[in-house]
Formats: structure tokens, sequence, C-alpha cells
């Protein structure tokens, strides 16, 4: 998810129970043109782990090159997005523009895992469009190339992210008796209760989430303690909120600087300040302020104006056009 799935948002989600978490995708042309923008995006620390850097492109040479470098960093995994929808990385025949070539997106894949010595895995969508599901082919011959796992997303590009995700498809791959890597599925898991229903009912060894964890990334140990005795915890209070908030927004301005790290905080406040009477007055001004010192005062007058309340939640998905890139759940 580019400019969300940043280090300051990948460590309130770690703190907050999440497994296993993935780089923002990062161009495969831009790592060997040793664009900074690129390169950045290999920062991660320690405390991450385990942890993947996702790559994508539309060139063999490109992606084989971008893997070494991923290599040099030592992260645990290199991931290949072939799912982006959106068109400016489409019409650069890379992301879901693969799914129209089978045979180009084996020889992507099989350049990677040829060229790292990294376990490689994929993200990618059912198809095309509904004339053009091919993912059951897609996961065996990628399989029979190297991959370790594959995580499939419940709908195609034509899709973008209208519509009901279609977990049908996923359940097929899984149940397919030639697969035995792990396959991971995502698309409209929202809640510890869906969670648990789609793991039942599709049988998948995993699930990812995306949009669910914006502002929200309360959610990943949520799910986690249902999984285990299906038991909800207790909402998170008005006062962890404001404080995973705070906690958020400044490791942002610390890693990309006060102008950047504040303006792209702005997608977070909705989840973060969800179900409280009248907020929006509050929300209007967060996004809107400019520096560090304004964004901590609103939040102290938010914890102050609405003291001992303890917000509803009702996940709130951000549509995909609000987001600069791809938005994976």
């Amino acid at each position: 998810m580019e400019d969300v799935s940043d280090p300051p948002f990948r460590y309130v989600c770690k703190q907050n129970g999440a497994d296993l978490m993935y780089s923002e995708f990062i161009s495969s042309e831009g790592l060997i043109r040793d664009a900074i923008k690129s390169r950045q995006k290999l920062d991660f620390s320690e405390f991450e782990r385990p942890f993947g850097i996702q790559i994508f492109g539309g060139d063999e040479e490109a992606m084989a090159m971008s893997a070494k470098i991923v290599d040099t960093v030592q992260p645990d995994l290199v991931d290949i997005n072939f799912g982006c929808p959106v068109k400016k990385v489409v019409c650069k025949g890379a992301g879901a523009a693969v799914l129209k070539d089978i045979d180009t997106m084996v020889r992507l894949t099989e350049a990677v895992v040829r060229s790292t010595s990294l376990p490689v895995t994929v993200k990618t969508r059912l198809g095309w469009d509904d004339n053009s599901k091919n993912i059951e082919e897609v996961a065996e011959r990628l399989q029979d190339v190297g991959i370790k796992a594959l995580t499939i997303h419940g709908r195609t590009r034509a899709q973008l992210y209208k519509g009901e995700a279609d977990w049908t498809l996923i359940a097929a791959v899984k149940n397919n008796p030639r697969i035995h890597i792990p396959i991971f599925g995502n698309g409209d898991i929202d809640s510890p209760q869906k969670a648990l229903e789609y793991k039942n009912r599709y049988g998948v060894d995993g699930i990812m989430i995306g949009r669910a964890a914006i502002g929200y990334p309360w959610i990943f140990r949520e799910i986690k303690q249902f999984l285990k005795d299906g038991t909800l915890l207790p909402l998170p209070t008005l006062d962890e909120r404001i404080e995973v908030c705070r906690t958020h927004v400044r490791k942002s301005v610390e890693w990309k600087g006060e102008i950047l790290g504040i303006l792209e905080m702005r997608r977070h406040y909705t989840n973060y300040l969800k179900g409280l009477p009248h907020i929006k007055e509050f929300r209007t001004r967060l996004v809107t302020v400019k520096t560090l010192q304004e964004v901590e005062s609103i939040l102290e007058e938010v914890a102050v104006h609405f003291a001992g309340q303890t917000p509803a939640h009702e996940p709130v998905v951000i549509p995909a056009d609000q987001l600069d890139s791809c938005a994976y759940n």
C-alpha cells in the first residue's frame, strides 16, 4: 500500500499483533535507477520481523536486478505484486496487467526466484476480468517455478475494489491437490467474526488485512484473540486511540519530515476517531493543520472533550480512489 504501509504504520500494527508485514510496493525500475523514494522504501527495523519487501514491474531484467538489491538489506522474504489494479501501474505492464499474460507472469516470477536467496511469494487477483479468472492455472504455474506462498485478492482487476470479494476461487486453489504451498486470502475482512468465518469456510492458511487496518491497528489483536478462544476483546478506549494515533503521527514526522509526515497521516484519522459524536469538527481541523504541534494540540482537545467515552467501532473501509495507490483489503 503505497504511502500507507510505511514504517510508522507498520510500527503500530506490529505493536497490536500483526504477524507478518510487507513494505510499500516498490518499483523495480525505481530501485535499479537508484531513485531516492524507492530506496527509502527498503527501510525496516528488526522490530518488524518477519518482514517482506514487495516489488513490482513488467521487465524480467529489472525485476531480477531489483531482487538482488532487496537481498542486500536482508528481509525475510521478497514478494511480487501482480495485483495492483491502478491505471498508472497497469499501463506500464505491471501489477494486475500481468494477469492478461500468464507466460509473462511466470517468466517474471522465475527471474526473481533465480536472482534471490530469499523465499519468494506472490500477491495477485482472480484474473483480469470475469471472462479470464485464471487464478487456478496461475497458482499451479507459479508454484512450479518456485514461489513459497500465494496471496489472492478475491476480485478481478476490472472490479478494482467494488462489489464483494469472491473467496470461492481462493478456496478452489487451496483445495487443489496439486497445491502444497500456503494460500492466503484477502478482501473484505474487517472484523474478527468475518475472519473466523472465512477461515473455516474457505480453509485458507492465513488472512491478509489491508484497508481495514488503516487507523485501526487493533484489528490484528482482535482477530487473533477471537481465533484463539472466540472472545471479543474490549474496544480500544479513547485514551488508547489517542495514544496510538499520537505515536503514529510522531513516527511519521520523524521518518518523513513534518510536511510530508503530517500530510500522509490524514487518511488515518477517520478510523482513529470513528464512533465519537460530533467528531467532524476536530477531524476537519486535523486534516488541515500542517505542524506536529497543532496535531498534538487537537488530539489533546479530543481527549479532554470526550473524556470517559469509549468510541464504537464500525469499520471504515477507505475507497481505493482516495488512496495514492494499491489498497489491499
